[in-house]
């Protein structure tokens, strides 16, 4: 098979680059391609049992290996619009990056029909397990919250500005970012990743491919792409990890259906601790706010008044600093899967349409973080 040889030749050459640069995995070996059978017999024959769960390249399953590791086996469904193209993606991507924030690939199997990609097994499977249900939630207490805000932060910055070329991923979310044993972050699921060989900083596409309600607008009306593209992701991220909620909630009601709106209106009202997650306990009001801040500078309509991701990283690593006032965020949709757009309407999945207008301002009014406190908005809990 033509792809197979292919295929292979790309992990060869990968793992001699990956072994050129040092990254030999702590020094231990292990081959890249994986046999089909090897994979059923780990997953047990890819039981139902044995599902972690389900994404739009296909079902996640548990696998067990011979020698007592622990594998996450990415199985492509045969039906998936995400196929050969973002499959070879991701290996090619994952094969060329190592960072302890970033999922690591093992190996990948391609026999016949079967495409799958092996993973590490992450054991608390993906953020959105915990944070959107109300019985897990309070085990995210705000220190390991804010771990997952910096450790995602620092694995966009290593895709955007210290990979070996910069990667922007499309898709963060928090379903994508999985959580280790100790509940540290790691950015997952590169199949929709974009590689910008050279100097390039931006490019115009008409295939539009992410999750709604994560998507800047820019991106999902106009198919500009960008690293700011990934900044406005990691600002609803960062939102949807300070309140405990989902970018757009129906049930909540017209004022906070939209996390992102409701976000600025409480802002602007001075209320911005009113968005901070009710089951956190005992919370930093400080680092609380000045997250909700940042997650509204990294979602202003203005690309480039939106930081990069070396400028959140700072923000949220020193206290000695200042942030700007956020200008009018992105107008950014309603929750759903969107994949192809035109210059003035998307279509989602469920094949329904719709059309967006953006715009905002920004202002300059300058305050320190230190400032920053539950008293400094004029409101308590």
């Amino acid at each position: 098979m033509r792809f197979l040889s292919r295929f292979c030749n790309c992990l060869e050459k990968g793992a001699a680059t990956s072994d050129r640069d040092g990254d030999d995995h702590d020094g231990d070996s292990f081959d890249l391609i994986f046999d089909l059978h090897t994979l059923q017999v780990a997953t047990n024959f890819f039981s139902h049992l044995n599902q972690l769960g389900h994404g739009g390249f296909g079902p996640v399953f548990k696998g067990l290996m011979p020698n007592g590791q622990e594998v996450a086996v990415k199985k492509l469904s045969l039906k998936s619009r995400q196929g050969v193209r973002e499959f070879t993606n991701e290996v090619k991507l994952l094969l060329r990056i190592q960072h302890k924030n970033l999922v690591m690939l093992l190996g990948c199997c391609a026999e016949g029909p079967e495409k799958m990609l092996v993973y590490e097994y992450l054991p608390n499977k993906s953020l959105d397990h915990f944070l959107f249900d109300k019985t897990k939630s309070p085990s995210l207490d705000w220190t390991t919250r804010f771990r997952i805000i910096i450790g995602v932060a620092r694995g966009l910055l290593y895709l955007h500005e210290e990979a070996p070329e910069r990667i922007i991923h499309r898709d963060i979310k928090a379903s994508n970012i999985l959580l280790d044993e100790k509940l540290n972050p790691k950015i997952s699921d590169f199949g929709l990743a974009r590689l910008f060989p050279g100097e390039d900083t931006h490019v115009q596409t008409f295939r539009i491919s992410g999750t709604h309600g994560y998507m800047a607008p820019e991106y999902a009306m106009r198919g500009y792409l960008s690293v700011k593209t990934d900044v406005f992701s990691y600002g609803i991220l960062l939102l949807e990890i300070v309140s405990g909620r989902k970018n757009h909630d129906a049930q909540l009601g017209t004022e906070k259906a939209d996390l992102l709106n409701y976000a600025w209106m409480l802002y602007q009202g001075r209320k911005i601790m009113d968005l901070v997650d009710s089951n956190l306990g005992k919370c930093n009001g400080d680092e609380a706010a000045m997250c909700i801040h940042l997650g509204l500078l990294c979602c202003q309509a203005s690309i480039a008044d939106r930081p990069d991701m070396n400028s959140v990283h700072l923000m949220i690593s020193s206290d000695s600093f200042t942030l700007p006032r956020p200008g009018k965020p992105g107008i950014h949709g309603r929750v759903g899967h969107w994949t192809t757009t035109t210059n003035s309407a998307f279509t989602n999945t469920n094949g329904s349409s719709a059309t967006k207008t953006s715009g905002g301002s920004s202002f300059a009014e300058d305050y320190s973080r230190n400032s920053i406190s539950t008293s400094s908005f004029d409101e308590g809990r």
